[in-house]
């Protein structure tokens, strides 16, 4: 399978809108895709992080694929999230992707147990040969306990063309560095994506492709401002969009999982959505709605969103 380079730029993690019984709520969803799609975004992915997939039922998962690529309808490239911390349950997933027609997956490696690096590269095997179509691995030690290095990226890639691009979701800059000049200079093709929003700068010019930001679920202009501006080499507005762009950033530190503050945030920008959660995720306190109204207040400038 020839790689592709599709994938690149801004693509939100975007948010699973869900009613009082944690079911898939068809309208807010829609609503949310469609200003996303509006706002000039590069591509969607559905069932990440920031989408609540750790909390879903599998028929759940699937009725969010499949309504995620219907609805999107080939406006934009459409990532699914599919890794679970079962190799046969991955797959199965990543086959049901690939069936309602989605442009790629993304998988994340097996939580809760620590794996030797020959299983762990055993799993993403299994799937790249049962899976044919684009993969982008999900680097999140900070939640799987394990990282994925550079080293073990370059012998997936490789061995499977179809891995075709990773997120970082890592603190350290010097590991994106590690994966660009490791990976990206022996295969150009391959999409390095920053997941921590504060990072996406840093990605470019390190030679990255793009961001995959929970804050562009809701304040997607300052993400594709970053991406337009560095690809127009207006390096100085690009700066200033980083610079409002981090002005979002303490609004992760509000709630654990932080998926409630971008739905309320999401809320208060006029998106109409509901801004349920599904368990252990809870809504917010008020006195936390109103941290996430002066925070996203003063990076936008202004008091109020109604």
């Amino acid at each position: 399978m020839k790689k592709t380079t599709r994938f690149h730029g801004v693509i939100p993690p975007v948010s699973t809108i869900v009613d009082q019984n944690e079911c898939l709520d068809e309208k807010g969803m829609k609503n949310l895709i469609d200003f996303l799609i509006e706002s000039k975004v590069n591509g969607l992915f559905f069932l990440g992080s920031g989408g609540e997939f750790s909390q879903m039922s599998t028929s759940l998962r699937k009725k969010v694929a499949e309504f995620a690529v219907q609805y999107v309808n080939g406006r934009l490239p459409v990532l699914i999230g599919t890794g679970t911390p079962s190799t046969k349950e991955t797959i199965s997933l990543s086959m049901h992707a690939k069936e309602i027609g989605a442009d790629g997956i993304v998988v994340i490696n097996p939580y809760y147990w620590p794996l030797s690096e020959d299983n762990l590269f055993q799993h993403f095997a299994q799937i790249a040969e049962k899976v044919d179509m684009p993969t982008l691995l999900y680097n999140f030690p900070a939640l799987t306990g394990q990282d994925l290095s550079p080293e073990f990226v370059l012998k997936l890639v490789e061995s499977y063309p179809n891995v075709v691009g990773i997120k970082e979701t890592v603190d350290a800059v010097s590991h994106t560095r590690e994966m660009i000049l490791t990976v990206k200079a022996a295969h150009p093709d391959f999409a390095v994506f920053s997941g921590y929003d504060d990072h996406f700068l840093n990605t470019l010019s390190l030679g990255g492709d793009g961001s995959i930001p929970g804050t562009a679920n809701f304040a997607p202009e300052f993400s594709v401002n970053i991406y337009q501006s560095f690809m127009d080499k207006d390096y100085a507005r690009a700066i200033e969009s980083h610079r409002l762009l981090s002005g979002l950033l303490s609004l992760y530190q509000i709630d654990k999982p932080f998926v409630s503050v971008i739905k309320e945030a999401l809320s208060l920008r006029g998106i109409k959505v509901s801004t349920n959660m599904i368990a252990p995720a809870r809504e917010l306190s008020e006195r936390k709605k109103e941290q996430v109204e002066q925070i996203l207040g003063q990076a936008l400038g202004t008091e109020k969103f109604s």
